[in-house]
C-alpha cells in the first residue's frame, strides 16, 4: 500500500519561508517522478494547481511560474522523502499543498497534469498572513 505523508505547513507571515516534507512508503520511491499541487480556499471542487515536480533522478525540475525563483523542490532517495522549500511568501500562496507520486515507472518527461499522478497524500495547509 503506498502511502504519502506531508508535514512542514503551517502559519507563516508574508515574506517568510517553509519547508514542506513528504515522506513516500510502499513503492520505490527512486523510480518516480514526484509533484507538488495546492488548492486555494474557495477553490475546492476544482483541478488542483500545478506548482513544481522532480524527476525520478532528481536531475530535472518544473515549476509554476509564479512559484520560480521563490519555492525549490528537491529529493533525497535515500530517505523516500521529496521537499518543498517556500521563500518569499505571499498571501496568495495560501493553500492546502499536496504531494502526489507519479502513475508511470521513470517517466522521461516531467508531467504537470494531475491525471498523471497516482499516489496522494492527505494534504497540508499553509496560511500566509500580512
Amino acid at each position: 500500500q503506498v502511502q504519502l505523508v506531508e508535514s512542514g505547513g503551517g502559519l507563516v507571515q508574508a515574506g517568510g519561508s517553509l519547508r514542506l516534507s513528504c515522506v513516500v512508503s510502499g513503492r520505490t520511491f527512486s523510480n518516480y517522478g514526484m509533484a507538488w499541487f495546492r488548492q486555494a480556499p474557495g477553490n475546492e471542487g476544482k483541478e488542483r494547481e500545478f506548482v513544481a515536480a522532480i524527476s525520478w533522478s532528481g536531475g530535472v525540475t518544473r515549476y509554476e511560474d509564479s512559484a520560480k525563483g521563490r519555492f525549490t523542490i528537491s529529493r533525497d532517495n535515500a530517505k523516500n522523502t521529496v521537499y518543498l522549500q517556500m521563500n518569499s511568501l505571499k498571501i496568495g500562496d495560501t493553500a492546502v499543498y499536496y504531494c502526489a507520486g507519479d502513475s508511470s515507472l521513470r517517466r522521461v518527461v516531467i508531467t504537470v497534469s494531475q491525471d498523471n499522478y497516482r499516489y496522494w497524500g492527505q494534504g497540508t495547509q499553509v496560511t500566509v498572513s500580512s
